[in-house]
């Protein structure tokens, strides 16, 4: 009998054989990769992925469908939630990629989950929300751009790739859809000393998006302090560049205790 997809777990499984074609091509696994996908589903790009002599880590939450991929046996399964789960322990120490048609639900989360575990993955390639890969790979100045476009650019490069129609799955969601690769950095663009003061700038400064940095940001920094990180007060955040985000990350971080 074929799994019926269930709304608990935002389930849209992937049909459209083209489109299957396409994002297995994009990722070009090859024989002796290790790639662990997040939600397989019916298997649409599982078996693929297999196909090319690849070895194959499924996660999945769903016990049914774990229950069909265990008797299979043509892949090693996992059944939890992605959010929990350690990709360094399943690899065992291997070099590991990660893909996955994620519910949109969690995209974002387990997207940063992902992205704080050592080592990350090789690259990522994820379907995802079209709206959510348009912010994710946002320019400054653009109403797209915001915290989780400057959180993500510390991490990681974002190569957005196509975009899919809703057609494409059974069933069709309500929202349009895009594959996307994300390249984790070797190293954060920003000292793990200094991830903590980025985060409060960038929360704080787009918490208000629509204010001037010197308004915005009043109770972190004094327009002074974000006129001497070479940041102007009078900007706002969504014109501000990753490199000034980091700057003043830098200025709050250098700030006597007291004043944090």
């Amino acid at each position: 009998m074929k799994h019926r997809p269930r709304k608990r777990f935002s389930q849209n499984f992937l049909i459209d054989t083209q489109v299957i074609d396409r994002i297995v091509e994009s990722i070009g696994p090859g024989a002796g990769d290790l790639i662990i996908e997040v939600g397989p589903g019916r298997e649409a790009l599982t078996r693929p992925l297999a196909a090319s002599g690849a070895d194959v880590i499924v996660v999945e939450i769903d016990r049914d469908l774990a229950a069909a991929l265990q008797h299979g046996g043509r892949y090693t399964v996992h059944e939890l939630d992605a959010l929990k789960a350690d990709f360094g322990a399943m690899a065992c120490g291997r070099p590991y990629r990660l893909v996955g048609n994620l519910p949109y639900n969690i995209s974002t989360p387990l997207l940063f989950h992902v992205l704080s575990q050592s080592p990350p993955p090789l690259d990522m390639h994820f379907m995802l929300q079209k709206e959510v890969v348009e912010r994710l790979a946002a320019q400054p100045g653009g109403k797209d751009y915001g915290r989780l476009t400057v959180m993500c650019r510390n991490l990681c490069d974002v190569i957005p790739l196509f975009d899919v129609d809703a057609g494409a799955f059974d069933p069709a969601p309500r929202v349009e859809s895009a594959v996307v690769r994300l390249l984790p950095r070797p190293e954060p663009l920003v000292s793990a000393q200094l991830a903590h003061a980025l985060e409060r700038v960038v929360r704080q400064a787009f918490s208000m998006r629509r204010k001037i940095l010197r308004n915005s940001l009043n109770s972190l920094l004094d327009a002074t302090a974000i006129e001497t990180a070479g940041v102007d007060p009078a900007g706002r955040p969504e014109q501000l560049s990753f490199e000034g985000f980091a700057a003043l990350a830098a200025a709050f971080a250098a700030q006597p205790v007291e004043n944090r």
